[in-house]
């Protein structure tokens, strides 16, 4: 009766507990109602009081639990948004839609299980004996190696693209048990049933056959695996597995194979070796056959499994095998087949005979931490997947099943139907990390690669039919919309890339759609389109909510709309929308809450014929026709006194190609970039135009020139608000250690961490034709500016350039950006919410990353703008880039139809828009790329002055004079002229006077001194001790002997002038030919000044 009533009692409080959720939760409901009914009456809301998606769903979290799914209350919050007055129930925030579950169980097919079976690849190895199968595969990760070895004795090494690299038969009568890789002695061990074969598989020539046989063993050998232990040099310790239930340590050093290698012009022969010249340990642990051992690193332990009930399992440290100390010991019914560990999971599996995966912790022996139970057979191997935490279980069957360690729950299930009734068993397995593969081997070698792989490797990116358009991000929902050539409009998840919706010819039938923008709330989104129509929809239903229509004496592309920015409006219930079309005009498009149309209200006026003339400054005054309007950009005409200085040249393409907008307090501003290369700025707050910038010879035609030359594809403002400034300044003094812990996985190379340790998470931005911009959402009265820098214009150009200029047309910086390929066309630029960065995307799809948040502070010193990365993301043109800061992620839309996500500070790939696997954009350690794109990312390291350089080469081999004294000088005493320095170094033994450099060990020893006669400069210079070199012995003098013996002769024989006469040509021809007084010390040796 206690039981049952505790019972009620708990229920009772779980009933109330959720009525008191559900009562917190009408109210926030309300709230968030309230709010947006404020916002649509025009009310200010401060920025700490609104109630945003994110602060919505982390309290919807807290009263309901983690259960409750992003994209439920995600739906629910843009349904409250929308229409705050309808009524809402509380079941839809657990996800009571059947709309999504339809859309999720659409893209969850066969082709997203773990491994792709229809792409299995199958090797044959040649050379194997008939009815041979491959009994052990081995993978050695650090040298990308596979090695097999066959029962019958064919071991085969493996490159990395699975081509033979070496293999050798063992001609031995006991077949091949197992084998494993020696990392010291660089050799492959393999085990026979009473032998152990240690091969030397670099050997050349008829190195095939050398390999050594370490033989008598006192039981058959079933499994052996080698201890991999790095501060062992030259050593490797094997364990060994028998049928006798024993487990044995084997140490071979090098010296007890370097010894027996047979002469080279001799056939090599196979060496016997006495398994008693090694030491060896051994210690019974089992009752029946040893089936597998394995060393595990992390655990600094080795583990043995066995068919016996009792001692099924041992997990213990090398040590264990000297002594008799009880081990730690696991038991199963029917003992275990096999086992492996999972490192990041901290756990052990097993399996056997019983047909039951268990899960053990290393240190917990009494009872398994979880069972996996599905196998209908017995189970002979398992095989771990660290990076995605997945089980990979084999039966005796060949029936395979992929389990989630975290979850416990079932993945995948195939089967290899491969061979006849005797073909049945697969007996070895192992998984490739390295290329995503699982590996098995039977009579033959199959191999099943993951499914990711196989999409992100060979299947081409698709996420539209036909080229992109226009791709938008939507920082309030997170979510990506895309429009195609063929009119498709398609929403994206950003964390899933599952598609939300989409939407078929928007604009009507064969009507192309070739600018969108979101406006600041993030709710609605427009769409302009060839025939210059413009529709806005509802961002979270897809639903037409207004349009432009379009107009009956409209000629056809005539409006072609290329861009579209939400402005801010200042009314409300009012939408404006700011056009650029074809033909290079500037419109504002107004649309009301209560009409269903939308109108021109304005058009700029063309002031580029006004500046032809070398007038840099055309005045505007306000029209007023619409004066009463308050608009930000309110409609302005030119002034009178412009129109006598027009100048028009009908031959020189002047349209306007690209503009951006900066609409922030302070600031009201226009920028636009023409075909032919000029800059004009509309300023409205000083009613003027300027032209900042114009190449030399653009109005001047000539048809042996591009006409493109000067084009500048896309324009932007780089402003960053005093908020951002000051939220940077403390960021950049946080504690490293708090910034790494608030931050998500990133790379940890050069510049790119600075850069990435000081992004601001959570900031507001806007994103508005194409680009995202820093919005104050303070009204007038709140943040001054008068401390804010002023902003900075940033162009692309067709010749590849990116250039910085001020408001004032002064050019900060003209860089070009390195690639592969210089000098190619940029084509889309972008930046985050507080101008860290800057993104720039080209014609060859290459996307470059640079730094510009020093360079933004005054006096703008070129140095501090660097570029951190650039990388190939598409084969063809990139025709927008983005960044999205939360993720860190950047995304690349270009005209071979597809939108790719690359980490943004390593060019890592994460996947595409379309694929039927989900997006994984946390960062990962396997760098892959698109089947279409074979460069890798190209870092820009900074040399920093105050880090150490450290030299990595080794000196070379210079020329040392004091060895080549003490050699015979002989070959050059008795040249007729002095030798120079370069006939030295090549003519007198120079190979063998060449040694290693002399590098000083110790510093020299210094002092200050004052000399006056020096003078206040060079008197003052550090005076440096330098030990006096010991004397050089000059070479003798040539000749010199020579000329002694004649000297005496003349001088002996003075009386007869006959005899004198006979010694004066002997002299000459010494003179002739011994050049005497010649020092050859000056050759060989530095003049030192006493």
């Amino acid at each position: 009766m206690d039981i049952k009533e505790e019972k009620r009692l708990s229920i009772a409080l779980q009933i109330t507990n959720f009525r008191t959720a559900l009562t917190e939760f009408e109210i926030l409901v309300e709230r968030v109602a309230a709010q947006k009914r404020d916002e649509r009456a025009g009310l200010f809301i401060q920025k700490e009081d609104a109630i945003d998606y994110d602060k919505f769903y982390a309290a919807v979290q807290e009263l309901f639990g983690p259960e409750v799914k992003n994209q439920d209350a995600k739906s629910f919050y843009r349904k409250l948004c929308n229409n705050p007055d309808a009524s809402i129930d509380w079941c839809e925030i657990f996800g009571y839609f059947s709309s999504e579950e339809d859309s999720l169980a659409s893209q969850m097919d066969e082709e997203n299980l773990v491994f792709l079976v229809s792409r299995k690849q199958r090797v044959v190895i040649s050379g194997s004996r008939r009815r041979d199968v491959i009994k052990c595969i081995v993978k050695i990760p650090q040298l990308d190696l596979l090695i097999t070895a066959s029962q019958k004795g064919l071991i085969t090494v493996f490159n990395s693209q699975m081509r033979v690299q070496t293999s050798t038969k063992v001609t031995d009568t006991s077949w091949i048990t197992g084998c494993d890789y020696l990392s010291q002695l660089k050799r492959i061990v393999a085990t026979t049933e009473r032998t152990m074969i240690v091969w030397d598989y670099k050997a050349q020539g008829g190195g095939q056959e050398n390999y050594f046989v370490i033989k008598p063993m006192d039981h058959c050998l079933l499994c052996v695996c080698v201890v991999s232990l790095p501060d062992q040099l030259c050593r490797d310790d094997i364990l060994l597995g028998d049928d006798g239930g024993f487990v044995n340590k084997f140490t071979v050093n090098s010296d007890d194979f370097g010894l027996k290698q047979a002469k080279p012009k001799k056939k090599l022969q196979n060496q016997v070796l006495d398994s008693k010249n090694f030491k060896s340990v051994k210690r019974k642990l089992h009752n029946d056959w040893v089936m597998k051992i394995r060393y595990i690193t992390a655990l600094s332990c080795f583990g043995s499994c066995s068919l016996d009930s009792v001692h099924s399992l041992v997990l213990e440290s090398l040590k264990r095998l000297e002594d008799n100390l009880p081990v730690r010991e696991f038991s199963m019914p029917r003992g275990a087949n096999t086992f492996c560990y999972c490192t990041k999971a901290n756990v052990i599996v097993t399996g056997g005979d019983d047909k039951v995966l268990r899960l053990w912790h290393p240190n917990i022996s009494t009872k398994p931490v979880g069972k996996l139970v599905g196998h209908m057979f017995s189970i002979m191997e398992i095989v771990m997947n660290e990076k995605d935490q997945h089980i990979i279980s084999l039966s005796s069957s060949k029936v395979f099943r992929v389990w989630d360690i975290q979850t416990l729950s079932l993945l995948q299930v195939f089967h290899d139907s491969h061979g006849g009734p005797g073909d049945m068993q697969i007996y070895s397995m192992v998984y490739d990390s390295n290329h995503g593969m699982l590996i098995t081997g039977s009579s033959v070698m199959d191999m099943y690669p993951l499914t990711r792989m196989v999409q992100d490797t060979k299947q081409v990116p698709h996420t539209h039919e036909r080229e992109i358009n226009v791709m938008l991000y939507n920082s309030y929902f997170h979510q990506v919309l895309t429009i195609c050539s063929e009119s498709i409009i398609k929403v994206w998840e950003l964390e899933t890339g599952l598609q939300i919706y989409q939407i078929l010819d928007p604009h009507g039938f064969n009507v192309e759609l070739t600018s969108a923008a979101i406006n600041e709330s993030g709710f609605l989104f427009a769409t302009g389109a060839c025939n210059g129509t413009i529709k806005i929809w509802d961002f979270g239903s897809g639903k037409k909510m207004k349009m432009l229509p379009e107009g009956k004496d409209w000629k056809e592309e005539e409006h072609w709309l290329r861009h579209l920015i939400f402005l801010k409006a200042q009314e409300k219930h009012q939408y404006l929308i700011l056009t650029l079309e074809r033909n290079g005009k500037i419109k504002m498009i107004q649309g009301k809450e209560d009409d269903m149309y939308l109108m021109v209200i304005w058009e700029l006026p063309n002031v580029v014929p006004f500046l032809q003339d070398g007038n840099h400054t055309v005045y505007l005054r306000t029209s007023p026709k619409y004066r009463s309007l308050r608009i930000p950009f309110p409609d302005v005409e030119l002034e009178e006194k412009n129109f006598s200085q027009s100048v028009n040249n009908p031959a020189i393409n002047m349209e306007v190609n690209c503009i951006d907008v900066l609409q922030i307090e302070g600031y009201n501003l226009i920028a636009a970039g023409t075909l032919n290369g000029a800059i004009i700025l509309w300023d409205f707050v000083n009613s003027t135009v300027k032209e900042l910038y114009r190449p030399e010879n653009c109005f001047t035609g000539d048809p042996d020139l591009d006409p493109k030359r000067f084009k500048i594809n896309d324009i932007l403002f780089l402003f960053r608000t005093p908020e951002c400034a000051r939220k940077s300044s403390q960021d950049s003094v946080c504690s490293s250690s708090q910034c790494d812990s608030s931050k998500g996985p990133q790379s940890s190379k050069g510049s790119k961490q600075s850069i990435h340790d000081s992004e601001i998470k959570g900031e507001k931005t806007v994103v508005t034709a194409e680009k995202q911009q820093p919005v104050d959402e303070k009204h007038p009265g709140g943040t001054s500016l008068i401390d804010a820098p002023p902003p900075i214009i940033v162009t692309a150009h067709e010749d590849g350039h990116l250039r910085l200029w001020t408001m004032e047309g002064k050019l900060l910086k003209n860089m070009l950006p390195f690639t592969k390929h210089s000098a190619i066309s940029l084509t889309s630029l972008y930046t985050d919410s507080c101008t860290r960065i800057l993104l720039t995307g080209n014609v060859e799809g290459h996307v470059i990353l640079f730094s510009i948040s020093s360079f933004l502070d005054p006096p703008h010193d070129e140095k501090k703008l660097k570029q951190l990365l650039a990388w190939r993301a598409h084969s063809l043109e990139i025709i927008q880039v983005i960044y999205i800061e939360d993720k860190q992620v950047v995304l690349t839309a270009s005209i071979d139809g597809s939108v790719r996500l690359w980490h943004a500070f390593s060019g890592h790939y994460c996947g595409y828009f379309g694929q039927r696997r989900l997006l994984e954009l946390s960062q990962i350690s396997d760098f892959i790329l698109p089947c279409d794109v074979n460069e890798y990312p190209v870092e820009i390291k900074e040399e920093n002055k105050f880090t150490e350089k450290k030299q990595k080469y080794e000196y070379p081999l210079v020329f040392d004079r004091q060895k080549w004294k003490k050699m015979s000088s002989m070959s050059l005493l008795f040249k007729r002229t002095p030798p120079k320095a370069f006939e030295v170094d090549h003519d007198f033994k120079f190979f063998k006077s060449l040694s290693s450099p002399k590098i000083r060990r110790c510093a020299l020893e210094g002092f200050m001194t004052e000399n006056r006669e020096a003078g206040i400069v060079f008197g003052s210079l550090p005076i440096y001790r330098v030990p006096s070199p010991t004397s050089l012995r000059f070479l003798p003098f040539i000749g010199l002997e020579a000329q002694k013996e004649s000297a005496d002769g003349i001088v002996g024989k003075k009386k007869g002038s006959h005899v004198q006469h006979e010694k004066m040509p002997q002299r000459r021809s010494l003179k002739r030919n011994l050049v005497p007084q010649i020092n050859l010390a000056s050759s060989f040796f530095p003049s030192i000044s006493k």
